[in-house]
């Protein structure tokens, strides 16, 4: 079958630059409803497969002459079928969505944050289907990479074009929404691969305990990565200072919400804790570090450069999940004001802790649906 094919990477700058797209989505409306490609800027018409299957007549008054229109399904088979049915009946300006959704779910966008003291560079790498944000600092020939998908060579290419040797991977936390790429990632690359213990008590493979304090040079400069613990989402979360400039939060604090603490089943075991790491570990912290999170959760969290990042001070005065003096209300909040938990979250749990070993297609199927990481 030869349609016109959409590749994620140009729907991804579509997204990013604010433009205009018509999306018809022949998913089921549950699966539609629960998780989109989401912008501001497109139009969206959500009609099943099946209900097409007799031909696309019926839907010809509610589509656009004078805009693309681009078709997605799941894997990108039903969507090359009702894009023929589009070409057929004289749709010029239809587009399949090439891999579908899973491949949507796996497209990172690396968008450069900032240059560094001293000759370094630090990269967000933007997984916009899922909502993930990793990243990696570059400083003389080395590199390190923080919070690493699954999807490990993007890394390892985009190292290469930096000239770079990827020395050292660290996870902020164990993660439960999305597997990781870490521990492979470091075995690919010889790098070193750290994980805070308080996280790691189950898991079946060497690491390197991150402890708070603890220093790791990348690089002949002197770009830091400091360690602070910083537990609530997990019991063992932990976020970096870099360059005494940039707070990588991991999934305790994002720009417009706060971590949620039940992915193990320890909400009430663990709500203060997060209390504490927000509203005394943080507070401790200099106002104007700029804070990368792990995860956003809407697209306009996303600045006009493509990043998600704002200063801490900032989000002291403007995030919700900051500002509740009282401490029942707290409790109250980060324990049943909850979103559903994300697919799998048990699975991928256990997955990245190396107790099960899904092949690579079972993994992607863990991973589709929407990040839900954050209190809402």
């Amino acid at each position: 079958m030869s349609v016109q094919e959409m590749t994620v990477q140009e729907v991804a700058k579509k997204v990013l630059n604010n433009e205009i797209l018509f999306v018809l989505d022949v998913r089921t409306e549950d699966a539609f409803e629960d998780w989109k490609i989401e912008s501001e800027s497109f139009t969206y018409l959500n009609v099943p497969y099946f209900d097409l299957l007799d031909g696309v007549e019926e839907i010809m008054d509610q589509l656009p002459s004078d805009q693309d229109i681009l078709v997605a399904c799941a894997k990108g088979g039903s969507s090359q079928m009702v894009t023929e049915m589009l070409e057929e009946a004289g749709v010029k300006n239809a587009y399949s969505l090439e891999g579908g959704m899973k491949a949507w779910s796996e497209h990172l966008e690396p968008v450069k944050v900032s240059d560094l003291d001293n000759g370094g560079e630090l990269y967000q790498f933007v997984r916009i289907g899922k909502g993930c944000l990793s990243y990696m600092v570059v400083s003389d020939g080395e590199a390190a990479v923080i919070d690493a998908t699954r999807m490990t060579d993007i890394y390892t290419d985009f190292a290469n074009e930096k000239n770079a040797k990827i020395t050292h991977v660290f996870d902020t936390h164990l993660h439960a929404d999305h597997i990781s790429g870490g521990k492979k990632l470091a075995e690919e690359s010889g790098g070193t691969y750290w994980l805070p213990p308080k996280d790691a008590s189950e898991v079946t493979y060497e690491y390197q305990p991150l402890q708070d304090g603890d220093h790791v040079t990348i690089g002949g400069t002197t770009i830091d990565i400091n360690a602070l613990y910083s537990p609530g989402h997990t019991i063992g979360s932990t976020s970096f200072v870099v360059d005494n400039r940039f707070l990588m939060s991991g999934d305790i604090l994002f720009i417009d919400s706060i971590g949620r603490p039940d992915l193990a089943g320890k909400a009430e075991d663990w709500v203060m804790d997060l209390r504490e790491t927000l509203y005394s570990r943080y507070k401790e912290l200099s106002d104007e570090l700029i804070v990368l999170p792990a995860h956003f959760m809407i697209m306009n969290e996303l600045n006009e450069d493509g990043t998600v990042a704002e200063k801490l001070g900032v989000l002291f005065e403007k995030n919700h999940g900051l500002n509740i003096e009282d401490q029942d209300e707290f409790r109250k909040m980060v324990t049943e004001n909850l979103p559903p938990q994300p697919n799998a979250y048990q699975e991928i749990r256990e997955t990245n802790m190396g107790k099960i070993s899904p092949d690579e297609e079972k993994q992607r199927e863990m991973e589709v649906g929407p990040n839900r990481c954050a209190v809402r």
